[in-house]
């Protein structure tokens, strides 16, 4: 019986979760920049039973994303794409963000449409800080984060106009939601799904380091005033993303969920009662 291949495009807390939620009884390809950690995570996989091959991925290169899809389609059916590859305003500039959070997303939304297999799903890992945007970004630049081919997403005068890492990080992010809301069309011409989650604040390394950071105070005042009251976990991605994968969603596409345990919702309704008072 051919093999269901599940991909997974970057090995941080949440990469290696999902592998973890939902890589057994598959053929699991593994993919990240950094080969070091790529043979770390594998390893350790194997150890414990799962199927895994690993293939380094620049996601910024087309070439790259390409030849994953390609090594992806010659294991089998390819019927899970995951993508959570990404960089946090404290860990890169402004053009090192675009490169990956939204070229990247761009290019595996792509170049994976041409390989995924009838009934088969994808999940791009977007964040929270989209729906924070404050209807900062136009509706024209929206409209063309959305359809504009990737090689020309650089071009857009409103991308070229942002030097903060945090502004970039978040219209990034919100693009990976409307690319993700026009690609459910053309993959839905295959039979297949895609959509995003926005997680919240989340106890991996980059959200650690994020805490540590200057947006440290308000992100934990954040989590204090949502309903979970906790930092979530790379497990709490994981269950989301093994729920927009498998057969329960089969009527949910091009839809972006938020996992943020009520941050988003404890934020706005601490603004509106302020507006009300």
């Amino acid at each position: 019986m051919a093999a269901e291949v599940l991909v997974i495009v970057g090995l941080g807390g949440m990469g290696q979760a999902v592998m973890r939620r939902s890589g057994a009884g598959r053929k699991v390809l593994l993919a990240d920049f950094n080969e070091e950690l790529l043979e770390t995570v594998a390893a350790g996989a194997l150890g414990d039973g799962y199927d895994v091959v690993t293939q380094r991925v620049d996601v910024s290169s087309r070439d790259s994303v390409a030849a994953l899809a390609a090594s992806a389609a010659e294991l089998g059916a390819v019927t899970q794409v995951v993508h959570t590859a990404g960089l946090s305003p404290v860990q890169a500039p402004v053009e090192a963000i675009w490169k990956v959070d939204l070229i990247g997303a761009a290019l595996v939304l792509e170049e994976f449409e041409k390989v995924i297999a009838p009934g088969g799903a994808g999940v791009v890992i977007s964040s929270m800080s989209a729906y924070m945007s404050g209807g900062s970004i136009p509706a024209d630049v929206l409209a063309s984060l959305a359809t504009v081919p990737v090689d020309d997403l650089h071009l857009i005068p409103f991308i070229g106009g942002i030097d903060n890492p945090g502004y970039a990080y978040l219209v990034a992010k919100r693009a990976n939601q409307v690319r993700v809301q026009a690609a459910s069309i053309r993959w839905g011409a295959r039979g297949a799904r895609v959509n995003s989650i926005s997680p919240g604040i989340i106890s991996t390394p980059m959200g650690q380091q994020e805490l540590a950071g200057e947006s440290g105070a308000h992100m934990r005042a954040m989590i204090e005033a949502s309903g979970t009251g906790r930092v979530g976990t790379p497990g709490d991605i994981a269950n989301a993303v093994a729920f927009l994968l498998g057969s329960d969603a089969s009527f949910i596409t091009g839809v972006d969920l938020l996992v943020d345990g009520g941050a988003v919702a404890g934020l706005d309704t601490g603004q509106r009662q302020q507006v009300a008072g």
